[in-house]
């Protein structure tokens, strides 16, 4: 209960906070504030972190926030197709891409996070002991049926897991891959007895049980990065999104939704 009331607190502070991080006098017209409406796309590997700190940003300030998530693959074709956007959150790669190409201002592009592959086994069955890389290919090898990713980066780090463990060849009937929700929603239905995905979109199972991150050595990360689009609408008000989200009064919140700080 007190680790609980000290994280309330620190996000109070976060949100007093806010109102210092935007510049004076532009968001202002006659006396009222201009709500702007910002459009965030992102992968769905810092839902959690967005789905708090986002209203946290709207009841300080005024502003929507309106997001979009999709596996970073997804992201790129969509940006290539010429999809608008305030703020993209994908990994380092593409954010580079998109500065080189001018969609995203160069002096707002920064390092997001990381976050770590975790194991998790449908809700009220046995978790099993993953500590060590054997330990680990025992529990993927017993599964039934283990799901993870189609086209995210999780799931490109799931199967070098596979292969360093050995054992990718012995998993291929097992596997089962998902776009968007379908991890979730197989999971609910039994279709799969355990997942492997990002320890921050496995937190938000609610079907799942979490077991754990991969253990060391073996343990992949997907990392991400952040820009704003160098032709929005209200380049300021996603400006100061971005500084609530970088400021060390958010690190909580990260922590506590499975992203860490790089």
């Amino acid at each position: 209960m007190h680790g609980e009331n000290h994280r309330t607190r620190t996000l109070l502070r976060a949100v007093v906070t806010v109102a210092a991080l935007i510049p004076s006098g532009i968001l202002f017209d006659e006396g009222r504030t201009i709500a702007a409406e910002i459009k965030v796309i992102s992968s769905p590997g810092v839902r959690g972190v967005l789905g708090e700190l986002a209203p946290q940003f709207q009841r300080a300030t005024g502003h929507k926030v309106v997001m979009d998530f999709a596996v970073i693959a997804v992201l790129r074709r969509r940006i290539e197709a010429g999809e608008m956007f305030d703020i993209v959150i994908p990994d380092p790669t593409l954010i580079d891409e998109l500065v080189k190409q001018g969609k995203v201002a160069a002096e707002t592009a920064a390092s997001f996070g990381r976050t770590g592959l975790g194991l998790g086994v449908r809700k009220g069955m046995p978790k099993p002991d993953i500590s060590s890389a054997d330990k680990l290919k025992d529990a993927l090898l017993s599964a039934k049926a283990v799901g993870h990713s189609k086209e995210g980066q999780s799931g490109v780090n799931f199967l070098e897991v596979l292969d360093r463990l050995g054992i990718a060849q012995g998993m291929r009937p097992k596997l089962k891959t998902y776009e968007g929700n379908g991890m979730a929603v197989a999971i609910e239905a039994g279709e799969v007895d355990m997942v492997v995905t990002g320890i921050g979109p496995l937190l938000e199972m609610r079907a799942a049980d979490f077991v754990g991150g991969l253990p060391p050595g073996i343990q992949r990360y997907v990392k991400f990065s952040i820009g704003v689009s160098a032709a929005g609408q209200d380049p300021e008000a996603a400006r100061a999104f971005v500084r609530f989200l970088a400021s060390p009064a958010a690190t909580p919140v990260f922590n506590a939704r499975g992203l860490e700080r790089d």
